[in-house]
């Protein structure tokens, strides 16, 4: 009889316990800070890393140009080369661009704008190139790029942001770095990049769990949400934009009906070669 009093107090301690957790997490865990744009210029259509075919490579002056003739939003992404610079280039690893070996950090500036993108005369570029070629044409959405707890290029990229008087808005994957960012630049407007972490690494543990259910949104109180198309009806993206109506970002958009299926639901898609 002991025994089953011991063992009923446990099952409504667990009960209590996981009781607890799923308010904790839906009232605070990921709860986004969900603010309105300060400008509706922010609401648009965005070129995935500029405006890029087959001749054009991603992430580079070229694309950025088309982008901006086009009149539409540019999405790029942002990491530190070996010597501190805000490079514009997506992977961490060089091969798939430019088929060096190594990694962006393992490169001095110097040596990334040497290196050709895909064979075609354009390089690596840095942000601050980036920025004075588009000169507030249209609106820049900047990916923070960060796989870990270093958040050094927070300060560097947002001494760029804070000379640069175009419109940007910010979003990553790693919440910290939002965090890190928003001590720098307090005013501007952050978005949480989304999708199944577990699927997508291939691994399940306690930190891609927490990430895929978008636990940490009470670090990054982010204003917006960043989405993988292919997750846009699943609990952590319902709670977020419909329960606490953060504006949605949808990517990667490749297809004319998934680009007007975005529209018509209010989605702000983010496509490339359409």
């Amino acid at each position: 009889m002991v025994f089953l009093y011991i063992l009923l107090a446990v099952l409504c301690s667990l009960l209590a316990l996981s009781v607890l957790l799923f308010v904790l997490y839906i009232f605070v865990f990921i709860r986004p800070r969900g603010r309105a744009p300060q400008k509706k210029s922010f609401l648009c259509d965005y070129a995935h890393r500029g405006l890029h075919n087959d001749e054009i490579p991603e992430n580079s002056l070229a694309a950025f140009e088309a982008a901006c003739e086009a009149s539409h939003g540019i999405e790029l992404d942002i990491q530190l080369s070996k010597d501190g610079e805000v490079m514009v280039f997506h992977d961490y690893t060089l091969i798939r661009m430019t088929g060096k070996e190594g990694k962006v950090c393992d490169y001095t500036a110097a040596e990334l704008k040497a290196i050709s993108l895909k064979g075609t005369d354009q390089t690596v570029p840095t942000f601050a190139e980036v920025l004075a070629l588009v000169n507030g044409r249209v609106p820049i959405l900047v990916e923070l790029k960060g796989e870990d707890l270093n958040a050094a290029l927070c300060p560097k990229a947002a001494a760029l942001l804070r000379e640069y008087k175009g419109d940007y808005c910010i979003e990553s994957f790693n919440p910290l770095l939002i965090r890190s960012m928003r001590r720098e630049l307090p005013d501007a407007w952050y978005g949480q990049l989304y999708t199944n972490v577990c699927k997508k690494k291939k691994k399940i543990t306690v930190l891609n769990i927490l990430l895929t259910l978008m636990a940490f949104n009470f670090l990054a109180r982010p204003d917006f949400i960043a989405y993988n198309y292919v997750y846009r009806d699943t609990l952590p993206i319902r709670l977020t934009t419909k329960v606490y109506t953060a504006p949605r970002f949808v990517w990667t958009v490749r297809d004319k009906s998934e680009l007007n299926r975005a529209h018509d639901l209010g989605e702000c898609p983010i496509f490339e070669k359409i």
